[in-house]
């Protein structure tokens, strides 16, 4: 499963807006059809993010993480919809359990933008040490 992608932020021009309503028109209704489509319920997620609608996307990254508990990745990007929706205390539980499920990726997480609003929380000083922690034993 892909990471969401990084460009959330940037102003999309009307042609790519255009297309990615089409592509959320069309994972919605494959989702519709099929409510727990795993694929279909990530894209759409992510899609959902691209667009700046955010509380759309944190609607799917819970589904999946009802549908895959064991998934780090799909636990942060859970975390990244917090973030974005300013839930901090969530998303530091969202980011804890990707870390405890094996989500290791510290140098994309330092720098993800989907965190940046998190990262700026004092809550989120608490997690460092967790990560650094991590850091070292991952270099053993």
């Amino acid at each position: 499963m892909p990471v969401k992608n990084s460009n959330t932020r940037k102003k999309l021009g009307r042609a790519n807006a255009r297309d990615l309503d089409t592509k959320i028109e069309f994972m919605e209704g494959l989702v519709r059809r099929d409510p727990n489509y795993v694929d279909a319920l990530q894209l759409l997620g992510d899609h959902y993010t691209q667009r700046g609608r955010f509380p759309e996307g944190l609607q799917v990254d819970e589904r999946l993480a009802n549908l895959e508990p064991g998934n780090p990745l799909v636990f942060y990007n859970l975390a990244c919809s917090y973030s974005l929706t300013a839930q901090f205390a969530n998303a530091i539980l969202a980011l804890e359990k990707a870390l405890d499920l094996g989500y290791h990726d510290f140098a994309w997480l330092a720098k993800d933008p989907d965190l940046k609003p998190l990262r700026a929380q004092p809550i989120y000083n608490e997690l460092k040490a967790k990560i650094k922690q991590l850091k070292g034993d991952k270099a053993r």
